[in-house]
């Protein structure tokens, strides 16, 4: 399930159609006017957004973006009528006609257990089995033919499945999961420290609909949820429900703790029973907490991956992905592996800038249940957020070297524009009261700011005590400004933050803009702000715009500031 669909209301007049729908599968949304955030909402359920200037926003229907529509509940009819009620022009047939078909490809195909312990790749249309019959890239998964498909040997459950969304035929797992060993795990009423708890109702939705009844068409897939929403929660609620013994992978040794002290608080397990599975420290409990980079570490290059085994561990009911947008190659084979695991996968974004989406559709689960950073905003789940674009000028010295250099130095010269210390001095002295984080991509330029400004800095080289103290220590008030690399993108939870001034980024990274917004939306009593600092007539100018896509896509607005003027 998901939530409601936007209802697109009915349209008089070319001012209330904002869309212009075309035939190359693009949809034009029109910024100025009354109907764009019902334009904009209505798309962001199954059309993605690929560019985003001042005056005409770009989407693309994919089949991926349709399949994972599908899959949270929306239906062809609600799609076809939306975009014959809010498009400018008539719709062309071939977009409804590809639009149709990509529906009915979801589910299409089921993956069903069999008598003799194998797998039955089914369809009701026998051309559909030919054709898969006939296809090069299934070749060595498909078994014997069957009157209603192929047999199937269980080993290559992830496989085929992957296979068969390039194939273009995304296929309905119904065979089933693994129970697991059990797990004694009881919400508590009241947390540990003093605070009632309990699941909020998208919480409860978004884990009704990754567990679906229990049935085998739950169990597998992602739910998408704003940062400082609750994903944690979310994943202890599948805990609670599923009661199995549970893996729970994620990103760093820092958010391995937080996990910990997440279920030491909201549940009534034992410390006992909570394992951390890290360098430091290799337990295996009824929950186990582990990191991405110890599950991928290896003695060598070409040397196997030791600690994998722990995924393929037959005790665990439950595999949680914690920012599973972050999920390493390595992992994902592993996971082709585990299909008869349960899998939830947990995101603020499904962007990937790698293009594996489609790799978490197959192989964690298609989006089981996604809700709009602004409809939690205005529910005052999350906090309000105002975004801003300052623009700066090069200095006269570095624009020669600027002009003269290769692109991609073009890219690295204009994000560490030394210019932008002075800025972040300005904006911190304009926010003095709010707590503040200055985030960036290069660790000379982090340190520059925190040797000027003389500001604690914390990078990947950050020992984990250390950076766990200063998370303390921002937390307690003592220290009013952390400068942090992208170590802190993810899974940190800091409460009290206000203020985030981003000097640069990952070229265009989607991902890292929404996570890095994330650090700022804990509900507070008042509005955050997010500022990012860019190089003015430079190639970051076109890279902020790329970064910014997902933000925009979910309805938030940069107001362009040049340096000097009003912040």
């Amino acid at each position: 399930m998901s939530t409601s669909p936007a209802e697109p209301a009915p349209a008089a007049g070319t001012a209330d159609r904002p869309l212009v729908v075309q035939s190359d599968a693009t949809i034009l949304l029109e910024v100025a006017g009354p109907a764009y955030e019902r334009g904009r909402d209505f798309l962001a359920g199954f059309a993605q957004l690929e560019k985003s200037p001042e005056y005409i926003h770009t989407y693309r229907l994919t089949p991926l973006s349709l399949w994972n529509a599908a899959a949270v509940g929306l239906g062809y009819d609600h799609i076809a009528q939306g975009l014959a009620a809010m498009s400018r022009y008539p719709v062309p047939s071939l977009v409804l006609d590809f639009v149709r078909e990509q529906f009915g490809r979801y589910g299409r195909t089921r993956l069903l257990p069999a008598e003799d312990g194998s797998l039955l790749l089914a369809s009701d249309e026998p051309h559909v089995l030919e054709e898969l019959g006939a296809d090069e890239r299934l070749a060595g998964m498909l078994g014997s033919r069957r009157p209603a498909g192929f047999s199937i040997d269980p080993v290559h459950r992830g496989a085929l499945k992957q296979a068969m969304v390039r194939v273009g035929y995304p296929v309905e797992d119904l065979c089933g999961y693994i129970d697991g060993g059990s797990l004694e795990l009881e919400l508590r009423p009241v947390g540990r420290t003093g605070l009632t708890f309990g699941l909020r109702p998208y919480q409860v939705a978004a884990v009704d609909a990754f567990h679906a009844g229990g049935g085998p068409r739950g169990g597998a897939g992602v739910v998408v949820l704003p940062c400082g929403a609750g994903k944690t929660v979310v994943g202890i609620g599948a805990m609670a429900r599923l009661r199995s013994r549970t893996l729970v992978l994620t990103t760093s040794t820092v958010a391995v703790h937080q996990w910990r002290d997440e279920l030491l608080d909201k549940t009534l397990l034992q410390p006992e029973a909570i394992g951390e599975y890290t360098g430091a420290c290799k337990e295996l409990r009824p929950v186990t907490v582990a990191t991405y980079q110890m599950l991928t570490h290896r003695a060598s290059k070409d040397g196997e991956f030791p600690h994998l085994a722990l995924v393929r561990d037959k005790g665990w009911g439950l595999i949680i992905y914690d920012e599973v947008h972050m999920l390493p190659a390595p992992v994902f084979r592993a996971t082709a592996g585990i299909q008869a695991r349960r899998r939830l996968g947990l995101t603020a974004t499904l962007v990937r800038e790698d293009g594996r989406e489609d790799d978490v559709f197959a192989l964690i689960g298609p989006k089981r249940f996604d809700l709009g950073w602004k409809v939690l905003e205005g529910q005052g789940f999350i906090a309000e957020a105002l975004c801003s674009e300052i623009r700066v000028d090069l200095p006269e010295e570095r624009r020669i070297a600027y002009a003269l250099a290769a692109r991609r130095d073009k890219f690295r010269l204009a994000s560490e524009n030394p210019a932008k210390v002075r800025l972040v001095e300005e904006l911190l002295a304009a926010h003095a009261d709010e707590p503040a984080l200055v985030i960036g991509q290069y660790l000379d330029q982090l340190a520059a700011i925190a040797r000027d400004l003389g500001l604690p800095l914390m990078t990947g080289q950050t020992p984990t005590a250390e950076r766990e103290r200063l998370y303390d220590a921002f937390r307690g008030g003592e220290v009013p400004v952390l400068v942090v690399s992208k170590v802190a993108n993810f899974a940190i939870d800091l409460p009290d933050a206000s203020l985030a001034i981003q000097v640069s980024g990952t070229f265009g990274s989607r991902q890292e803009e929404a996570q890095r917004l994330g650090r700022i939306l804990r509900p507070k009593a008042r509005a955050s702000r997010f500022y990012t600092l860019v190089s003015r007539d430079t190639v970051e100018q076109e890279f902020a715009r790329r970064r910014q896509l997902y933000l925009v896509e979910q309805g938030y607005r940069y107001a362009i500031v040049n340096a000097g003027g009003s912040c």
